[in-house]
């Protein structure tokens, strides 16, 4: 059976096609779709975790526990797992374990551009590197009968235009996958030094293995044309063969680690040219060149960015296609901006206008609080950071003398992923840095996926609803002030009150994000709360324009008459702007 599909949902199904019982991730693009579409399969177990460490402690956990397993992410996430990563690459499976990292070359949406392939290297990890959605089924099914007959936990790193983009799979039935009853072996699973030492041994024996399978490995391969030689792995070879076509002989490398020595020689025999062609960082290059092979590789091609078709052209051939001349200037700029009713935008309004305050964010729908007309927003370095910044900046400013203050702010599934030990720090050193915790019931940035405070689980079976709150008050904290972040004059206070301290506060925005689809227990939580419209009365508007400042892509300033807007269709009744106004120009619709 034929179908199309992403990549993301190719992994899916061969995920389950290889039998895979269990599977856990974090969602973060360009690797959200893999759990969602696991859901389908209801031989599979599938689920989100708080973040990408816990979930790939699952997912080994269902390997030890005797049955296949995967756990996905994006490449920053791999940052967040590398701890069990590296030492269950000491232990090896029972069942056979899969983790898929989701690079992003290009960095379309992520705060860096690393490069995962030298977690495959540093880990000694068997790695496959798939360049269409056919092999992404394809190659799952071998790393797993792989990572069982290797003893070891498999690598597969994809990238975005992978991930996302569409080709022809053919399909096949679910193959029956006994689990393995399970076995104390506390030499091989509980690594203390004495027993970790011997593993150490048996890893390097393995890697030994794998490069001889590498060389013989279906997805490493030579293909004959031209005598201008091109080396190249993932959507890469994609890519290059749209440029050079059948003008070139290819060594397409599919299973990248270990890298197949022989067949690069076999390959550089029929060759007069190397070109290494990749994303990201010369991996394969030091590779070639390690082997004495000369090659074309980061000083022909960009050291950064995606080596799409145009780019590889422009590199190699000095030649561009031609492109439909427009005047640019006549562009208007369409910057991300907060959706209309999103219930951070009142908060970041009032924050925008405080002085003497430096602010640290975090990743997230809010990260956009930067940006005009907001400016609110100084820093933001990774996932769950943004309340241990806050804290080191506080110490800075006191330290100096600098009469400033220090704001971290996060939301609820950054707060569930590393933003509660972040908070620890803050409390159990006697920060005055104020947390500040968006809580909008749902992971938005990434698609309104679950977390352990919506109320849901992956599916949408109903969950615990774990109240941060109440979670923010176990931990010790005695000031913590919850309000509506619509309601501008409960803003206001709240940011005054946690300012007149001296002493460790937080603040939550507790409303929900109006995209989502809300549970009964919400609905009586929070009402009907988009059901409302609000209207201009043109004749009380003076034209001032300060309702335009909350950033609702609702507003706009109608050229004809030089006053407010509001566009029914976006209008979902959060009320900022009315509170705005200084005429009481914008009401209630039917009142």
């Amino acid at each position: 059976m034929k179908q199309l599909l992403t990549g993301n949902e190719a992994i899916a199904r061969g995920a389950w096609e290889a039998g895979v019982s269990f599977a856990s991730a974090y969602p973060g693009t360009p690797s959200s779709e893999i759990l969602a579409n696991l859901t389908k399969y209801g031989e599979i177990r599938s689920e989100w975790a708080p973040n990408e460490k816990v979930a790939l402690e699952a997912a080994i956990g269902a390997s030890i526990g005797g049955v296949r397993s995967l756990a996905a992410m994006k490449h920053v996430g791999v940052n967040v797992a590398a701890d069990p990563l590296f030492t269950f690459s000491y232990m090896g499976v029972s069942g056979g374990m899969v983790l898929i990292t989701a690079d992003e070359p290009g960095q379309h949406s992520s705060q860096n551009e690393q490069d995962n392939r030298w977690y495959a290297v540093s880990a000694k990890l068997p790695m496959f590197e798939p360049s269409n959605s056919m092999e992404c089924r394809d190659m799952l099914l071998d790393a797993y009968k792989l990572s069982e007959d290797y003893d070891a936990p498999v690598l597969m790193r994809v990238t975005t235009r992978i991930c996302h983009s569409k080709s022809v799979v053919d399909c096949a039935d679910r193959v029956s996958v006994e689990a393995k009853p399970y076995k104390k072996d506390p030499q091989k699973n509980l690594m203390v030094p004495a027993f970790a030492i011997k593993r150490r041994a048996e890893v390097e024996k393995r890697m030994a293995a794998l490069a001889e399978y590498s060389e013989n490995s279906p997805f490493n391969k030579i293909e004959k044309g031209g005598r201008l030689g091109i080396i190249t792995s993932g959507m890469c070879y994609h890519f290059a063969k749209e440029v050079f076509g059948e003008d070139a002989t290819y060594l397409k490398l599919g299973f990248t680690n270990p890298l197949p020595s022989r067949l690069l020689a076999e390959f550089a025999a029929l060759v007069d040219e190397i070109y290494v062609i990749e994303e990201n960082d010369p991996y394969l290059e030091n590779w070639v060149k390690a082997q004495g092979y000369k090659c074309k590789g980061k000083d022909t091609f960009p050291p950064f960015g995606e080596m799409t078709p145009d780019v590889i052209r422009a590199s190699a051939k000095g030649e561009s296609y031609p492109v439909i001349n427009y005047n640019k200037e006549l562009l208007v700029p369409r910057p991300p901006t907060l959706c209309a009713g999103c219930p951070h935008r009142g908060f970041f309004y009032e924050l925008g206008k405080l002085k003497n305050i430096a602010i640290s964010g975090d990743i997230g729908c809010y990260t956009l609080g930067f940006a005009p007309p907001y400016n609110a927003m100084d820093t933001c370095l990774c996932m769950g950071g943004a309340f241990s910044v806050a804290h080191g900046m506080q110490h800075a400013f006191d330290g100096s003398g600098q009469e400033l203050r220090a704001i971290g702010i996060l939301g609820d599934s950054t707060f569930f992923h590393t933003g509660i030990n972040s908070l620890m720090e803050v409390l159990y050193n006697g920060s005055k840095a104020i947390s500040v915790i968006l809580d909008n019931r749902i992971t938005g940035m990434t698609g309104h996926q679950e977390n352990p405070g919506s109320g849901r689980r992956l599916g949408g079976d109903p969950a615990p609803v774990m109240v941060i709150k109440d979670i923010v008050k176990a931990i010790g904290f005695k000031h913590i002030f919850e309000i509506n972040p619509n309601d501008l004059t409960a803003v206001k206070k709240a940011l005054a009150d946690a300012l007149a301290l001296d002493e460790p506060s937080v603040i939550i925005t507790l409303w929900p994000c109006p995209l989502k689809a809300m549970g009964a227990d919400e609905r009586e939580l929070f009402g009907n709360p988009f059901t409302a419209k609000y209207i201009v009365d043109a004749s009380a508007c003076i034209g001032c324009k300060l309702c335009i400042r909350c950033g609702c892509p609702a507003l706009s300033i109608s050229r004809g008459t030089n006053k407010a807007e509001i566009d029914g269709t976006q209008c979902l009744g959060c009320d900022v702007c009315a509170q705005i106004c200084p005429k009481q120009a914008i009401s209630r619709e039917g009142k």
